[in-house]
């Protein structure tokens, strides 16, 4: 008769199929940037993943990646408080599409 799954070993596998750390992952990364950004510029970025501790961050257009850049030593300190464990290094902002308008 096979031996009984550990509990552990269970939620490890259920994680490995259908990625739940990356998800939960993923809502921590954005609430911590929005936490960092602030309501005005939150609604035109989106945020990325950790990647050897480069935090990625999604813009929604040149003007605004050249003003968050001015603001990043401080954004880099915030994000820093929000999610400790995660070890930021840096912030890289992309162009891209984001959910919110594109601010004018």
């Amino acid at each position: 008769m096979p031996r009984p799954s550990q509990f552990g070993d269970v939620l490890r596998e259920l994680d490995s199929r259908h990625g739940y750390t990356r998800v939960l992952a993923g809502e921590a990364y954005a609430l911590a940037w929005h936490v960092a950004a602030g309501e005005a510029i939150g609604r035109f970025t989106r945020a990325g993943q950790v990647k050897r501790g480069m935090f990625e961050v999604q813009v929604a257009n040149s003007a605004l990646l050249q003003e968050l850049t001015f603001q990043k030593a401080a954004l880099l300190t915030k994000l820093r408080q929000e999610l400790p464990q995660e070890k930021i290094k840096d912030l890289r902002f992309k162009v891209g599409k984001v959910d919110g308008e594109t601010p004018r």
